[in-house]
């Protein structure tokens, strides 16, 4: 199993805040969307074996699930109409207990701390930032759970938490690269199990 843990820090947590015609005006939701669909689409398939976790403004999180997704489709509109169903089920989210959204969505009322709290014992935890080791050098996790962030850096509360919960802080390559980006290079790191 992958996993991908994205921090929107911007993204709104009320659906009113989701205009599927100014998608980037939403905390650039599109960008979060562009994750979603590099991590579970292939070019005429979805990959069964990934979760993408999209942590919305540090309370609530959106966990898309690859193998359970039904009629997801990988343009952003189509990914962001699911986040904006998921945030309209904020109220059926009681605690920890998921509020049903759609097959392979679900809403949790967590942020970051809470999302890495419940997976992390699914596998190691990788953060992945531009001071980190390079991927190139590094062994291939077991159970990988890639924590990235948005268009924005990680706060320092959030830098302080991923240095005590990570188990390693590795980079993509020299120059800083967009999130779905990364995705994408990380899923080629592991299907080509390195370079």
């Amino acid at each position: 199993m992958r996993q991908f843990v994205v921090v929107g820090h911007d993204v709104p947590t009320d659906p009113e805040g989701v205009s599927l015609s100014d998608i980037p005006g939403a905390g650039r939701l599109d960008l979060l969307c562009r994750c979603v669909a590099t991590g579970v689409f292939l070019s005429h398939g979805i990959r069964e074996d990934v979760r993408v976790h999209l942590v919305c403004a540090d309370e609530l999180t959106v966990t898309f699930d690859a193998a359970r997704l039904r009629h997801l489709h990988p343009d952003e509109r189509n990914v962001a109409a699911r986040v904006r169903d998921a945030l309209a089920a904020r109220e059926e989210a009681i605690g920890h207990m998921p509020a049903d959204v759609s097959p392979g969505v679900d809403l949790r009322r967590m942020g970051l701390e809470g999302t890495l709290d419940r997976i992390a014992a699914d596998g190691t935890l990788v953060h992945l930032h531009e001071d980190g080791d390079p991927l190139v050098e590094a062994d291939r996790p077991d159970d990988p759970i890639f924590v990235l962030s948005d268009h924005n850096d990680f706060t320092a509360d959030e830098t302080s938490l991923l240095a005590a919960v990570c188990d390693r802080r590795v980079r993509v390559g020299p120059e800083r690269i967009h999130a779905d980006h990364a995705v994408s290079i990380v899923h080629n790191w592991l299907d080509t199990d390195g370079y």
